[in-house]
Formats: structure tokens, sequence, C-alpha cells
């Protein structure tokens, strides 16, 4: 029984070893000279207009949410197109579908102004 689960013993305990090596290496060998010019919040290229934990409006989550729906629809439609020989005409009604699915809702965005930037 613990010669199946040696390779995995094996493969964690080297991975712990080396993490712990590695940031101990780092946190070392790495030269720590900190300067109220490098603890400062750079933001775009000039000082923060604000503080730097302030609320961000919630247009900018919904227009993030809604960039990563429409990059993964792309996800769905490689391997569809690559396989719509075999799926057929079941494929088709069903990417169909998926799509009008996917329109619905990016009308329901735009009728509810989560498109709009004022």
């Amino acid at each position: 029984m613990l010669a199946e689960y040696l390779p995995i013993l094996l493969f964690v305990g080297i991975s712990t070893v080396l993490g712990i090596v590695l940031i101990t290496a780092g946190s070392v060998l790495s030269p720590t000279n900190p300067t109220a010019e490098k603890s400062s919040p750079y933001e775009c290229g000039f000082e923060a207009f604000e503080d730097t934990r302030s609320k961000f409006d919630v247009r900018f989550y919904l227009v993030a949410i809604m960039f990563i729906i429409f990059d993964l629809e792309i996800a769905f439609f490689i391997p569809w197109a690559v396989a719509l020989d075999e799926l057929g005409m079941f494929g088709l009604v069903a990417m169909t579908i998926f799509v009008a699915e996917l329109i619905v809702g990016f009308f329901i965005a735009w009728k509810r102004g989560a498109l709009e930037w004022e």
C-alpha cells in the first residue's frame, strides 16, 4: 500500500523542501533598503489620487465579468468547430441555443445600462 503512494509522498516532500529553500534564499539574499519613495503607492506613473483602499464603482466589476463571459465563449467555439462534422445537426442546434442565450444576456445587460460609461 505504501509503495503505491511513495511517488506522491516523495513529490510532496521534495516540493515542500524546495519551496522552503527558495523562500529562505530569497529573503536572505535579497537586498533590503526600503525608502519612503519605494514604499509609496504607485499608480500609472503618478501619485495616487485617493486612498488605495477606496471603493470601486460596481461597473468595473460588471465589465470584467462580461469580458470573462464573452471571452470564455470562444473556448466553447473552438472545440465545437473542430468536431462539427461528428456532432451533426445536434451540435449545430446546441450551439445555436448557446449563442442565443449569450445574445439575450448581452441585450439584457445593454438594456440595463451595464455597458454605459458616464
